[in-house]
This record gives structure tokens, C-alpha cells and sequence, in this order.
């Protein structure tokens, strides 16, 4: 589907302590301009309760010609705001489900690029199917009036169609539907960006999804809330160690980490992220 085309909306108005392994981060430090690279910078790294003291999901991607995020949660506009990211300087953003943790910023991002970024250029918001509803009821549960305000630049929602490529701002992405309950469906997202597949589980369980998603990706971000406790709807540790084998990608890190798991951290083989981490692909 493309942006021209694509259904939407326009509107105007390694250790899971969440310390950085060292010599990751000195291998991920590089200048954000590195020619033909693709930076990311996980800006929250933690759950829906902020275990570990971590921000809710919010991962930057700079590929040099595009500056989108990956989720959106409710604290995103913090870490931002500490990394010195403007929320006029992101084009794009990225929204694997509709779940607080991970759209839940969307409205505090509008009315920081309105009121103090001063932004002009269009934004752009793609998701699943219910999104633009969802984000304007947010809007007026916490700001009554804010969804129907004239802005100097139009918000355009995208409600991305499981299994379909979207192109836009540069990249071409793959929803793949996966499990996790959050009133919409909730998507996996694959993203190939500046010569680069991005995968991203979102939130869920074990589903053979996740395998289409990763395979072949230059680095799979996966969910993984639990060390071995099973519960529905998301991740453990074992289980995906268990499968492992099977992921056709080139690294995993995992992310989305609950106190279960951040106090399994000596056990965990797999990189994890945590807060201000950066990658660079």
C-alpha cells in the first residue's frame, strides 16, 4: 500500500540490569552521519510498568534521509527530550499496537511539535486499523478540544493492512499480525530502511509470525518480558531460546524486559537493550 494511495486520515492542527555491556557500547558508539549506516538508539527500553526504572517502548531510527520511531509510549517525550531529539525532527512514527506503553506519547508528541518545537512539516503516524480513532480519544481524554485544533502542519494515520508493504518516508514496511490482546489487531513490524531489514516482534507470545518477520533481518528487536514464566500474550526468555535456531536473523536484542527477567540478567546469553543504548547497522 502505498502513502499516495494507502488508507488514512489527514489532520491538521549485555545485562538486563539496564547497564550497558562496555565494550557494546564503545563497538555502538558512532557518529549518527556514518555514511551509509543506520543508527538506532533505544530511548525506552522497559514494560508497560517501568520496571528497572526504564522508559516505556520508544526506539529511534536515523537512516540519514529519514528519522522515525519505533513506538511511542507514554514517557517517550522524556528520553527524547534527554537525547536533545526534537519532536520536530522526526518525519515518521511507528506503531506496533495500541497499548498506552507504545502509542500512549502520540498525543504529548502532537502538542510538544504544536507548542514548542514549532513544527511545520507534515507527520506521519502508521499503525493498525483503529489507530486514528484511538489516538484522538486519547487526545481528548487527557486534552479536551486538542484532536480538532488547526495546526501549522497536518498529521496524516496511516492504518497499515496486516500482511501488506506500506511505503513511506523512505521505507517499505511489513505488519504481520501477531498475539496480544490490545482491542486492535497488534502487528510485528518488518522494515527495510537504507539498504536494511529492521524487525520488530511488538508485543506477543511465541507465534511462527515472528519467523517471516526476522528472516533475513539485519537485527530482530524481540519482546521478552519473562525469563521462563509463561503467560499469555507475551514472550519468556526460554521460549525463545528454544527457537532460536529457526530465526533466519543476523542479531537479536531483546527489549521490553519485566522484573522476572532484568533479575535473570546473569542468565541471559542474548544481547539486551537498555535505556539509551545505541546500534548502529
Amino acid at each position: 500500500m502505498n502513502l499516495s494511495t494507502g488508507a488514512g486520515s489527514p489532520e491538521n492542527g549485555k545485562n538486563g540490569t539496564g547497564h550497558p555491556d562496555r565494550r557494546q557500547a564503545a563497538a555502538d558508539h558512532v557518529s549518527p552521519s556514518t555514511s551509509g549506516k543506520v543508527r538506532l538508539r533505544f530511548l525506552g527500553s522497559g514494560d508497560n510498568f517501568g520496571s528497572g526504572g526504564r522508559f516505556q517502548a520508544c526506539i529511534h531510527v536515523d537512516t540519514g534521509a529519514t528519522r522515525f520511531l519505533m513506538d511511542c509510549g507514554a514517557s517517550s517525550l522524556i528520553p527524547m527530550k534527554r537525547a536533545g531529539i526534537s519532536t520536530a525532527a522526526i518525519d515518521l512514527i511507528l506503531i506496533s499496537h495500541l497499548h498506552g506503553d507504545h502509542f500512549g506519547g502520540i498525543p504529548f508528541f502532537i502538542l510538544d511539535a504544536q507548542l514548542v518545537s514549532r513544527r511545520e512539516a507534515p507527520l506521519v503516524i502508521a499503525g493498525p486499523p483503529g489507530l486514528t480513532q484511538r489516538v484522538r480519544e486519547a487526545m481528548e481524554v487527557f486534552y479536551p478540544g486538542s484532536s480538532g485544533v488547526e495546526r501549522k502542519f497536518a498529521v496524516r494515520y496511516i492504518e497499515m493492512i496486516e500482511g501488506e508493504t506500506t511505503q513511506t518516508g523512505g521505507l517499505t514496511v511489513r505488519p504481520v499480525r501477531v498475539i496480544h490482546g490490545s482491542g486492535d489487531p497488534p502487528y510485528a513490524l518488518r522494515i527495510e530502511c537504507a539498504g536494511k531489514i529492521i524487525a520488530y516482534s511488538g508485543d506477543t507470545e511465541w507465534t511462527h509470525a515472528l519467523l517471516t518477520v526476522a528472516d533475513g533481518a539485519d537485527l530482530f528487536i524481540c519482546e521478552s518480558y519473562f525469563f521462563e514464566k509463561q503467560m499469555k500474550n507475551h514472550m519468556n526468555y526460554r521460549t525463545l531460546m528454544a527457537h532460536r535456531a529457526e530465526l533466519g536473523c543476523k542479531r537479536i536484542i531483546l527489549t521490553h524486559m519485566g522484573n522476572d527477567i532484568l533479575n535473570h540478567s546473569d542468565r541471559i546469553e542474548l544481547e539486551t537493550a537498555y535505556d539509551g543504548m545505541e546500534v548502529i547497522l
